[in-house]
């Protein structure tokens, strides 16, 4: 196996670990427990985004014919996830892990409904798991068993089924996580509120 195509099968692997992480994130039930994903999570985000980068540096200055050579559905594929991810989902991750940290006075408490809702938001699940995804089609298409050109059609298809899926499945969950944090017990609401103003966009 090529060093290059190794490179591609951990970058798939890691952005599916990623993305059922980011899945997860909304059942927690401590801030400590969401600080502490929250970082595993922007860790596994880094480390995606750094490899799928060094693929890309190393097409364009190896001389022996690369993975992105031999098909470049391989990089065209995640590179649009993952300018989302690098964009919008970053940023979600940092603000939701300050947001946990406000809670260091009390890091075992339930998780505050504002920071279930925020970390149910579409764009820090939706883009990693498309990610994760779209890195099996060019992962296909880079081992060369199957023609690019016949798994193009295939892959868009059935791709944007997937998306359309997750999005309409992480919507229907935020908005409704979202209802349910308009309601604050009264005890709550002064650190409830700080950690809102945290996540707030």
């Amino acid at each position: 196996m090529d060093i290059d195509l190794a490179v591609l099968v951990a970058v798939a692997v890691v952005w599916l670990a990623a993305g059922l992480v980011a899945d997860g994130l909304p059942q927690l039930d401590s801030p400590r427990a969401l600080r502490r994903r929250t970082t595993w999570l922007l860790a596994l985000t880094g480390t995606g985004l750094g490899t799928l980068a060094a693929l890309g540096l190393t097409a364009l200055v190896a001389a022996d014919p690369t993975v992105a050579d031999r098909a470049p559905l391989a990089l065209l594929l995640p590179a649009v996830p993952a300018t989302a991810v690098a964009l919008l989902t970053v940023r979600r991750l940092r603000r939701l892990r300050a947001g946990a940290g406000a809670f260091a006075a009390a890091p075992d408490a339930p998780l505050p409904p504002a920071l279930r809702a925020g970390a149910a938001h579409p764009m820090i699940a939706l883009p990693l798991q498309v990610a994760g995804l779209v890195t099996l089609p060019a992962l296909v298409a880079a081992t060369s068993l199957v023609p690019v050109a016949a798994l193009t059609g295939f892959a868009l298809t059935v791709g944007l089924a997937a998306v359309s899926i997750i999005g309409v499945r992480h919507a229907l969950r935020h908005n409704r996580l979202s209802e349910s944090s308009i309601t604050v017990r009264p005890s709550a609401r002064g650190t409830s509120a700080r950690a809102a103003s945290v996540l707030h966009v």
